[in-house]
């Protein structure tokens, strides 16, 4: 029977929301994002404009604060909490390595889970997680969902983004389960289609040929040749290109979040006289294979810990870097969503998310397990204010109501003042 609710869902750690946009895709409403990075929080305004944004750390709210804040009644079901807490997983000599302080964002993710009692969660980290000494954390995690009144799907699995029709290769661990006496839902089974760079990145114009691009990160241009297959979906073509997620209002005559990097020449040379898939020896940026899949997109540093920049591979055509927008296709982002306008703060925002197919696949299987039937809202949504993305830390804190929570860099010596607190704390800990 098709009703007609959507099943709701919490964003914790939501970031740009990558997890967020794979879960509305497979027919889901996120009702609510936490998010403490005050950039993330206003781009996941402006791509999610029903979606009440929370610019606070997990360890400042509680179940009742965030039901308040979304207008959820204590009886209103949360079909499914997601999220990613960052860890390091190491314990303290005589400890359990979740009673670490270092790891208390993940007892905060539980204890949200315990007093917002979800159907469901699913929880994703790094493949790390899974690996030596960490294993033990892991277990650790395990068993308190257990006592949280949780059934885990077991084995947990490390799933591969190109697995899942997505051009890039990226390994991350995911647990999911589901409130004792509700159905506990599968993993995903891979696609058997492969995405190539060249399927991802052929029909983009080369940034290179817009002058303008060195200053907008936006250009009103075509693109090189009809859409077909992964470049479809991410150009929207088709109105089921939005899969079961909002249709969204834009302008896809403006190829956006594409300003471009001027390279010198010495580094177009050895860029030029890189083979497609090796590592170019002096910057290590990795170069492109034509007909194979990315590297991992990594997402560089905040400004607490040294603002370094997203190493972006270079294009396998073109002698320079991709742009915001091509990791963007790499990461399996449609062109309609909307990254931060320096390449910094997007490079950051993507390398961040979890890739939307990935997610996409994920969600669907828990939808199973629900009782609703995934629809494509007749509803189509405008985006948010495009000032959101030209905002600094400073006005985006400003605007969403929250103290700046990144430290202000120290340019002299690069390193941080908040950075060097946390580390000089962390110290007296482990003594």
């Amino acid at each position: 029977m098709t009703l007609k609710k959507r099943p709701v869902v919490v964003d914790l750690f939501a970031g740009a929301g990558g997890l967020s946009l794979g879960f509305e895709q497979a027919g889901f409403d996120i009702i609510c994002a936490v998010e403490i990075d005050p950039i993330h929080a206003i781009v996941h305004e402006f791509n999610f404009p029903n979606t009440t944004v929370i610019a606070k750390s997990v360890k400042e709210i509680n179940g009742d604060y965030l039901r308040s804040q979304c207008n959820l009644k204590r009886s209103d079901t949360i079909d499914v909490l997601i999220g990613g807490a960052p860890c390091q997983g190491f314990s303290l000599i005589g400890q359990r390595a979740i009673d670490d302080p270092r790891n208390s964002l993940v007892k905060d993710y539980i204890r949200l889970i315990k007093e917002l009692k979800p159907t469901h969660f699913l929880f994703e980290n790094v493949k790390g997680l899974t690996i030596g000494k960490h294993k033990n954390f892991l277990q650790e995690i395990i068993m308190e969902l257990k006592k949280s009144g949780y059934n885990v799907r077991l084995p947990w699995k490390v799933l591969n983004a190109k697995d899942f029709s997505v051009p890039q290769s990226r390994e991350r661990l995911f647990l999911i389960g589901s409130k004792i006496g509700s159905n506990l839902p599968d993993y995903p089974l891979p696609t058997e289609i492969t995405i190539s760079c060249k399927d991802a990145l052929g029909d983009l114009p080369d940034a290179e040929n817009f002058e303008q691009l060195l200053k907008s990160d936006q250009v009103d241009a075509s693109y090189l040749k009809n859409a077909r297959g992964y470049s479809s979906e991410m150009r929207c073509s088709k109105t089921s290109s939005f899969k079961y997620g909002y249709r969204r209002k834009w302008d896809s005559n403006i190829i956006t979040c594409s300003r471009r990097t001027d390279h010198s020449l010495i580094s177009r040379n050895r860029f030029s006289q890189t083979s497609q898939g090796t590592i170019e020896p002096i910057s290590r940026f990795f170069r492109l294979p034509e007909n194979g899949v990315s590297n991992t997109l990594r997402a560089g540093t905040d400004s607490s810990r040294g603002a370094f920049t997203s190493p972006r591979p270079i294009h396998y055509k073109y002698s320079r870097c991709v742009t915001v927008r091509e990791m963007a296709r790499l990461h399996g982002f449609p062109d309609w969503f909307r990254f931060h306008s320096t390449k910094w703060h997007g490079a950051r925002q993507i390398g961040n998310a979890v890739p939307p197919p990935l997610a996409f696949n994920m969600a669907k299987e828990i939808m199973k397990v629900l009782p609703y039937t995934a629809e494509q809202p007749k509803k189509k949504l405008s985006l948010g204010n495009e000032k959101f993305l030209y905002m600094d830390i400073s006005t985006a804190s400003k605007y969403l109501g929250v103290e700046n929570p990144i430290g202000k860099r120290d340019r002299k010596s690069g390193v941080k003042k908040r950075k060097q607190e946390e580390i000089e704390k962390l110290q007296k800990i482990s003594v």
